[in-house]
């Protein structure tokens, strides 16, 4: 619902059009600042109560947008932005409790299933972005903070009845060593590549997807066809989550994560060559499907580098990188638009594409010289 409709309600507010992202912006900063504290609190207080402590912010975050569109206060409406953001910071770490919470065989698979959950988000949120737009008459899309307020009560119900393993259980199951030093883990090639897929990956995600509502209103399509292609486009980041954990096991992570690169590729091709409806549908059906290949793969990969005892770090510090691309993304993608046109966005992220697509073949060829090492001394390489 937000993807479909805050650029919009950006450009309406801003004092300039270049501006009109900065709202998501701020969420995704907001996020990226929330993801270390986040990490932090939870580890001592537990998930499940963080968790609950972050829907209060998501309630109070809907309802200032919906104040801030009912009285034209741009800069009220980013500030409701910001607290969405400090939810979504504390929500990031939806995926690795799930992955946490089992052994090592079911990791990829439980990612899969929490992402799966955003089928249900594809279908939803543009459905409720239409029949909420205009329910407030005198101020446009005030409605849709207003519903998001529902949803996140809706949240911290469900909340309630979570149960999770203790960090300490969990820490005291470790028998390895005293925590490594974050650099040491992240000199890892596993957790390299995990971070580059996983914040790339988002980061192309986040510039093309920000920036597609306003490239179809400059083509003069209704919201009624942006709100159409969001919904395919979140379908096509969640609705693969039900297959995309036994595809990693069955085919591999690396290759998985290689198909999502060139899926992704397939997207701003698609872009580049036409600007109707179709086009703008199949790119993002790519697109939702290559960010799905990729952090799916990246997520389980990065599960593999840390220790129980050194999860809250790891997970942190990769997350403040993810979400730091996809606020720069996210920051980029309006003046983009505006300056120089649909076809410089798609551009500019073809090096990064190129950069994903470089890091899985250099970790395959550094797990290929592996396997042939440890074939002929009979010691296991580890990197």
């Amino acid at each position: 619902m937000l993807v479909s409709v805050v650029a919009l309600v950006g450009m309406a507010l801003a004092p300039a059009p270049v501006m009109a992202t900065l709202p998501l912006a701020a969420q995704f900063v907001a996020s990226m600042l929330t993801t270390i504290p986040a990490a932090l609190l939870m580890e001592q207080i537990g998930r499940k109560r963080g968790f609950m402590l972050a829907t209060l912010f998501g309630m109070a975050g809907g309802g200032l947008a919906c104040v801030a569109i009912l009285h034209g206060h741009f800069w009220l409406f980013v500030a409701g932005g910001v607290l969405v953001g400090v939810f979504n910071g504390f929500g990031s770490y939806y995926r690795f409790a799930a992955a946490d919470a089992v052994d090592e065989t079911h990791k990829s698979r439980a990612v899969s299933y929490i992402l799966a959950g955003g089928v249900v988000a594809a279908v939803v949120g543009p459905n409720m972005a239409n029949l909420t737009k205009s329910l407030i008459a005198s101020a446009p899309f005030a409605g849709c903070y207003a519903s998001l307020v529902g949803f996140y009560i809706l949240s911290l119900a469900t909340l309630s009845a979570l149960e999770l393993p203790t960090t300490a259980t969990q820490v005291a199951s470790d028998s390895s060593a005293a925590p490594r030093p974050l650099r040491e883990i992240a000199a890892q090639p596993q957790f390299i590549v995990a971070l580059v897929c996983g914040t790339l990956g988002y980061g192309v995600m986040s510039l093309v997807m920000t920036a597609t509502p306003l490239a179809m209103q400059h083509h003069s399509h209704p919201f009624e066809d942006t709100s159409f292609v969001i919904q395919w486009h979140i379908l096509g980041m969640f609705a693969p989550s039900f297959v995309t954990g036994h595809l990693l096991l069955r085919f591999g992570r690396l290759k998985m994560m290689f198909a999502g690169g060139l899926l992704g590729l397939a997207c701003v091709a698609t872009n580049l060559v036409g600007s109707s409806v179709a086009h703008f549908w199949t790119a993002l059906v790519c697109l939702g499907i290559s960010w799905n290949f990729l952090f799916i793969g990246a997520t389980t990969l990065l599960t593999e580098t840390y220790r129980p005892s050194e999860r809250a770090r790891t997970q942190a510090a990769n997350d403040f990188a993810v979400f730091t691309t996809i606020a720069l993304a996210a920051l980029s993608a309006g003046g983009l638009q505006h300056h120089f046109g649909w076809r410089a966005v798609n551009l500019g992220v073809l090096p990064l594409l190129a950069i994903i697509l470089a890091s899985i073949v250099w970790l395959a060829l550094k797990n290929r010289v592996a396997r042939s090492t440890e074939a002929l001394t009979g010691e296991p390489v580890r990197f």
